[in-house]
């Protein structure tokens, strides 16, 4: 199995940032990449209809003979991942559990801040997996949604931005956090506009990174981590791909050549 690939989902291109530090992180792994533009996005619909794409999603990427699945979408992981795990014959790694571990670690005032899409802030998956860790924390929600066009359309730092970020993480700012999680795979590419608004004093957990890790970290318990050679990537998505392409250079860099459309 260490030849096979590792398959990551997402809704659209956010699931990119983690693809980024994944290749980083693994860089002789293959992986196979399934945007659901189709059907994005996934944080403002219910969580019925999030777990039925995320198994569709799955289904897709198991065919292709992974051994390892990444949910890098936080609706599907806030949702779905319980549902995955049962389905799914590969370990099934999401990007909650491994964001909140690095705050709940990192946090010394014990007050930490969660942003994220509508359905994950609703779900109230961070909030469990931090009170798992440390029943003792302080936890301040808050949904940004329009972060995410921002993120896609390259406005990560310009004024309507930081007139977005001061409008949402206002009552953050003011109530003491020391720690904030990005819940979103878009958000890390407006960490820098959002650290400048909250200050040195507050860290910005990206989970990404810390899904990048937990990865790593499984490959290696299961014995099936590739260790030579270069890696290669796969694209698929569920609507034209041109957008994809586009948006996802943003992200990922030339690495986006092209994606190959499948039907839903």
């Amino acid at each position: 199995m260490d030849r096979d690939a590792i398959g990551i989902f997402d809704s659209g291109v956010g699931g990119l940032t983690v693809l980024h530090e994944l290749v980083r992180a693994l860089p002789a792994e293959d992986f196979v990449y399934l945007g659901d533009t189709g059907r994005y996005p996934y944080g403002n619909k219910s969580p019925e209809t999030v777990t039925r794409y995320s198994l569709e999603n799955a289904a897709f990427l198991v065919e292709k003979g992974i051994k390892l699945l990444v949910v890098a979408c936080n609706a599907a992981s806030s949702v779905a991942l319980g549902a995955l795990r049962a389905e799914c014959a590969v370990p099934v790694v999401g990007v909650i559990d491994p964001g909140a571990k690095a705050a709940a670690a990192h946090t010394r005032s014990g007050r930490v801040g969660v942003i994220g899409t509508e359905v994950t802030i609703a779900s109230g998956a961070y909030t469990r997996s931090l009170r798992r860790l440390r029943p003792d924390l302080e936890i301040y929600t808050r949904a940004c949604p329009l972060f995410v066009p921002l993120a896609e359309e390259g406005w990560t730092d310009n004024e309507v931005t930081r007139a977005a970020i001061a409008l949402y993480l206002g009552s953050l700012a003011r109530s003491g956090i020391d720690t904030l999680i990005l819940g979103c795979t878009h958000y890390p590419l407006l960490k820098a506009a959002i650290g400048e608004f909250l200050g040195k004093s507050v860290a910005l957990v990206d989970s990404a990174e810390e899904t990048a890790g937990e990865v790593r970290e499984t490959l290696r318990q299961t014995g099936v981590r590739r260790r030579r050679g270069r890696g290669t990537t796969s694209f698929f998505v569920t609507d034209v791909p041109d957008r994809f392409v586009k948006v996802g250079r943003r992200f990922l860099g030339e690495r986006v050549e092209s994606a190959v459309r499948i039907e839903r």
